[in-house]
């Protein structure tokens, strides 16, 4: 059974628990810290987004329809659907000679509360471009065109697209992925289970990488809004560390992390899947490897009522204790 990461604490007592598994791992795949089975292949979903968009950069598509720095960031990122969110896709989009009808990972409300009622207010609906995945997709459909390739059906695993996209997660995580271990994400493109421990090596890879790897992180440095939005978990905690962090959650309480200048990759599972859970053991983990800089809110969550009340608080168990600077 995975130990308790996280507790709940409501009047002095703990209400509620979050059981998971963690593995930090340097880039050659030794295990610096871990709790739980580190071995167990879970989905990471949209934790992988700057895995998938490494044939974007080494192919030179990128460069070839001329995707700016913020571009690159946003097709990395769960964005929350606001305006600078959908207008940068739509002119991924252009650069590429197409337009949203091409997207093809479906449309639901903006994340994002106030871009919802936005809509709302207007009399308008989701397109795909308020998907938070359509910053990826846009990605694909450059990937594709630039490569000479038709888009259509880009989220298929046969797609040429597509494959060069499961290529780049098999080299950056060293698992083979094929129909064994495949199954069809949120967005409509495969997801593969992948283990803990090959994920932290992974990130690990990732943070001390050049060429397509760097581009990725410097973009998402100077542009964390494009990866998450207002408010986000991923941005408010790249805001606060710059280049010192890659950060990016997946669905199903699963968050992974590169720390490039520890050399560090790091992977988390809530087997619950609660995002509250895995935000706040990615933060620890985080906080305490580099020996602070995350923002307080972060690390110390608070739970507050509808009068804005404070009734208790989201906190690591003992589990985490042994996670120390590693600077």
């Amino acid at each position: 059974m995975n130990p308790i990461l996280v507790e709940v604490t409501r009047g002095g007592r703990v209400e509620s628990t979050h059981r998971g598994a963690v593995a930090v791992c340097d880039a050659k795949g030794g295990v610096v810290f871990a709790a739980g089975d580190i071995d167990a292949a879970v989905f990471p979903r949209s934790a992988v987004k700057a895995f998938q968009a490494l044939p974007l950069i080494e192919s030179g598509a990128a460069d070839r329809v001329g995707l700016t720095a913020a571009e690159i960031a946003l097709a990395c990122a769960s964005h929350g659907g606001e305006g600078e969110h959908t207008a940068t896709a739509r002119s991924m989009l252009a650069k590429a000679g197409r337009d949203e009808a091409c997207l093809e990972c479906g449309a639901h409300w903006p994340y994002d509360t106030a871009a919802t009622q936005r809509l709302v207010r207007a009399g308008e609906t989701p397109s795909a471009l308020h998907n938070n995945c359509s910053g990826k997709h846009s990605g694909f459909i450059c990937l594709a065109c630039a490569s000479g390739d038709d888009p259509a059906g880009y989220v298929r695993p046969d797609h040429p697209t597509m494959q060069r996209v499961t290529q780049a997660l098999a080299a950056m995580t060293g698992v083979s992925l094929d129909a064994r271990n495949r199954a069809t994400d949120g967005c409509s493109i495969p997801t593969y289970a992948i283990p803990l421990r090959a994920l932290a090596l992974g990130f690990a890879r990732f943070g001390v990488a050049d060429g397509a790897a760097a581009r990725i992180r410097a973009a998402v440095a100077a542009h964390p809004f494009m990866v998450g939005g207002t408010g986000r978990f991923d941005t408010v905690l790249m805001q606060a560390l710059g280049a010192r962090a890659f950060v990016k959650s997946g669905a199903e309480g699963v968050h992974c992390a590169a720390l490039p200048e520890l050399g560090l990759g790091i992977a988390v599972k809530c087997e619950d899947g609660a995002a509250r859970a895995g935000d706040l053991v990615c933060a620890i983990l985080i906080d305490r490897l580099l020996g602070g800089g995350v923002p307080e809110r972060l690390v110390r969550p608070e739970l507050r009522n509808w009068n804005d009340i404070p009734v208790g608080a989201i906190r690591p168990a003992d589990t985490l204790a042994g996670v120390k600077h590693a600077g």
